[in-house]
């Protein structure tokens, strides 16, 4: 049986598996996907806790249901999801680069026209699950200034490792990561 980290999440008691990531770093892996109860209760204590904004937008694909819960709960009848790969139905993209933590390579993140046309002058709120490295976070900020968009905040429900110590985010838990020593 493997090993795990168990968290209370606005009251949700999680059981997160460690998993190894690199030889030297394990991390509780968290997924929001599916998890209806967490998606509902998180979105309830974080919009209390954000600011105003005309549009959200998360990256495809863990932070969509919180950002979905969120924008219902705003009255919000948009939001946008920055896509991980240039789709066929897209006229002149904007697209980024983007090194995720827990995919291990390059990936991009990318707009489609119409969406960065919504964006342009508007004040945009950045949503995600997680938030580690922030270089998700960085190409999400890159889209939607790209676009035009003013950033009014950046949000997450946890903050894994030493984003922790950001004074840019509002999240709603810490997230330790593990280092892996001799005797693990």
């Amino acid at each position: 049986m493997g090993k795990y980290y168990e968290m209370n999440i606005v009251g949700c008691i999680r059981r997160l598996p460690i998993v190894r990531i690199e030889d030297n770093l394990d991390i509780a892996s968290f997924v929001l996907l599916g998890d209806a109860e967490l998606v509902v209760k998180a979105a309830q204590v974080l919009d209390g806790r954000l600011p105003e904004a005309d549009y959200l937008i998360t990256a495809e694909a863990k932070g969509i249901p919180l950002v979905q819960e969120l924008a219902r709960l705003r009255g919000m009848k948009r939001y946008f999801v920055a896509r991980k790969s240039v789709k066929p139905y897209m006229t002149d993209p904007f697209v980024t680069e983007v090194y995720s933590i827990t995919t291990k390579k390059k990936q991009i993140l990318c707009l489609d026209r119409e969406e960065s046309d919504l964006i342009k002058g508007k004040k945009i709120l950045i949503v995600d699950d997680v938030i580690s490295t922030g270089e998700s976070l960085k190409a999400m900020e890159t889209l939607v200034e790209k676009a035009g968009g003013n950033i009014v905040g950046k949000a997450c429900i946890l903050a894994e490792g030493d984003a922790k110590n950001r004074k840019d985010i509002i999240y709603l838990e810490e997230l330790p990561v593990f280092p892996v020593t001799a005797d693990r």
